[in-house]
């Protein structure tokens, strides 16, 4: 297994972290299954495991099979605190001990503030005392770290960042989206401001992994027989010398050895020129099938109604390339619909301000109306009532 430094703890990290959200299941989480994948896993060196208060049943599977197996000194827990629940100062020790009890242990070694969007949903939770609450916990010693995971725009990636002395952050990376959420330039920024980061939806939900076009694989399997498309995705992660951690959330052996495989033997600037090549034209494939020709480079931003228009057209696209369901839920993410309103696409007003700005001449606002019909379809409503209880 290859390690790698958190320079803000000097604790060294596997290259590979268990994401714990896609426990093998049936109705509920399988606890057996789920407990010989994260024992191999720490047999062979994986030593960071991400949960949530939020993943149903995760947190718990994760104690039960820590307490039986007594692995809980041998690796480093993470786990997030549901800000979105948090309604008073007292909200923050009734999840977070509750939390404890879910995962037997009396602290955990990298807490974030689960999916901070924005610089107004970490002022939400700032007013009501978090930052007195973070320096409690951590003078008692029961956050190591603190961080956050994030979904919403580079920009307030940009500003959280400074928001707050933050000791490790989260953020969704991967071949196809570089430029999406905080992107390369947010984890360029967040290394140089000495913060680990780690690496979620590395596979894009398993669509780099199973949901490769044809093409694509092809390119891949004539590069190399021997490396499955997953493989390649994670080789592009761990090339990247600013990567901390990549969260896999694996539910099958197979899973486990392949990404085991690549993870024992990839080390930062390993790829080729060649290889590199083949990921750009692998990533080619993928965005023949996009609508819209948007690179994310964000010139259009900040829209003065709060439209994500790079993740609108994201999603857009992704709705297309990986399917509908991947698209909407990139969506919800993206735009933060729960949150006042969010950024979604039907805030747009058509002022053209963004037009003007645009170096792919996208025609911005008739676009934003395509993603609108559809990915806000009559149903949309409907299904945030639902996501919202839940969150």
């Amino acid at each position: 297994m290859q390690y790698r430094l958190d320079p803000k703890s000097g604790n060294e990290l596997s290259a590979l972290g268990f994401g714990c959200m896609r426990f093998p299941r049936g109705i509920n989480i399988d606890l057996a299954k789920s407990e010989k994948l994260v024992v191999e896993a720490v047999e062979k060196g994986v030593n960071y495991f991400d949960t949530a208060y939020i993943y149903g049943g995760s947190e718990v599977a994760l104690g039960e099979i820590l307490l039986k197996n007594n692995l809980r000194g041998k690796i480093y827990l993470a786990t997030k605190l549901p800000h979105g629940k948090c309604k008073k100062y007292e909200d923050f020790d009734r999840y977070f001990d509750e939390q404890l009890q879910r995962l037997h242990t009396d602290y955990i070694d990298y807490y974030l503030i689960h999916n901070i969007a924005d610089m107004d949903a970490w002022q939400a939770v700032a007013d009501i005392g978090i930052e007195n609450w973070i320096a409690e916990k951590k003078a008692g010693g029961q956050i190591r770290n603190i961080g956050f995971s994030f979904h919403g725009m580079q920009a307030e990636f940009l500003r959280l960042l400074d928001a707050y002395p933050w000791e490790f952050c989260q953020i969704q990376y991967n071949y196809m989206n570089e430029n999406y959420q905080a992107g390369r330039a947010g984890l360029q920024k967040a290394h140089e401001k000495g913060l680990p980061v780690i690496i979620m939806e590395p596979l894009l939900g398993g669509k780099l992994a199973n949901g490769v076009p044809k093409e694509a694989v092809k390119l891949f399997s004539g590069a190399n027989p021997d490396i499955t498309p997953a493989a390649w995705a994670l080789k592009w992660l761990w090339n990247q010398p600013e990567v901390t951690v990549v969260l896999s959330g694996m539910n099958a052996p197979e899973q486990l050895a392949d990404n085991l495989g690549v993870a024992e033997a990839m080390e930062a600037g390993a790829l080729t020129d060649n290889e590199l090549a083949v990921l750009e034209k692998a990533k080619a494939v993928f965005e023949e099938s996009y609508k819209v020709p948007c690179t994310g480079c964000n010139y259009c931003m900040p829209c003065p109604n709060r439209v994500n228009i790079p993740g609108c057209f994201a999603a857009y696209n992704a709705s297309y390339a990986n399917g509908f369901v991947t698209g909407i839920q990139q969506y919800m993410t993206s735009t933060n619909v729960l949150h006042a309103g969010g950024s979604k696409s039907s805030n747009c007003v058509k002022c053209g301000l963004c037009e003007e700005k645009c170096p792919q001449h996208i025609k911005i606002s008739e676009e934003l109306t395509n993603v609108q019909k559809r990915l806000e379809p009559f149903w949309f409503g409907a299904l945030l009532k639902i996501v919202g209880r839940f969150s």
